[in-house]
């Protein structure tokens, strides 16, 4: 049988691995399809040195996204439940309804920080009421918001 070959991924490749990972694979695979179409090189010591080198920045990276994300959620503790004045028909039905761009303004307007609507997920809000939001800031921090839903005076 044929000794494998261990390259290092230039891109995603599919069913094989992701952009930096060390795979192993038949000689032919390498020579004749991998290589050629620069997918991949050849996993040298340098390069294997160099590919560790990066994956530790990265992780770095992570960590301090990480840590801001924190930061940002202590802040928007801080803020409370937030109060959003709407106008109201019989029964207390809402005029439309509150959106995931409604409390990611009202937030902004409270906090001070920019948050993106499509990081929200919230209930449907037709009604007055109290309600829970989830705001996620980072795959591993997430806060949750407490939305007030208020008759427009």
């Amino acid at each position: 049988m044929a000794k494998r070959v261990q390259l290092v991924l230039n891109q995603d490749v599919l069913k094989l691995g992701r952009l930096g990972d060390v795979v192993e694979v038949a000689p032919g695979y390498a020579r004749n399809y991998l290589v050629p179409q620069g997918m991949a090189f050849k996993a040298t010591p340098g390069v294997l040195k160099q590919m560790e080198r990066r994956r530790a920045e990265e992780l770095k990276r992570l960590a301090e996204l990480k840590k801001q994300a924190e930061a940002q959620k202590e802040t928007l503790a801080k803020v409370g439940a937030l109060t959003i004045a709407q106008k109201a028909g019989e029964g207390d039905t809402l005029f439309g309804s509150v959106t995931a761009a409604d409390i990611a303004a009202a937030l902004q307007e409270a906090s001070g920080i920019e948050i993106d609507r499509r990081s929200l997920t919230a209930p449907e809000i037709r009604k007055l009421g109290t309600y829970t939001a989830d705001l996620k800031l980072h795959p591993e921090v997430l806060l949750q918001v407490t939305v007030e839903v208020v008759a427009e005076a």
